[in-house]
């Protein structure tokens, strides 16, 4: 179980990650003091889906090798 956590702590600190949590907490920042720009939202969109977008691709790619690479 330590050895679990150890490594999801380690993946959690590539740089896609500190980045998207940091921003993260700036836009929450800048949503509880109303300062939130149009370029700031959509900044914050295309970086978010592509955290995520990442993050969905690489549970498909063990999806589809544990099926044996069946499409």
């Amino acid at each position: 179980m330590n050895e679990t956590i150890i490594k999801r702590l380690g993946a959690l600190m590539s740089v896609k990650s500190i980045v998207t949590l940091v921003l993260t907490g700036v836009f929450a920042h800048m949503a509880c003091t109303g300062q939130i720009s149009q370029d700031f939202m959509t900044i914050y969109a295309v970086i978010i889906a592509f955290y995520f977008g990442t993050q969905s691709q690489k549970v498909q790619d063990v999806v589809d090798k544990a099926g044996g690479g069946k499409a």
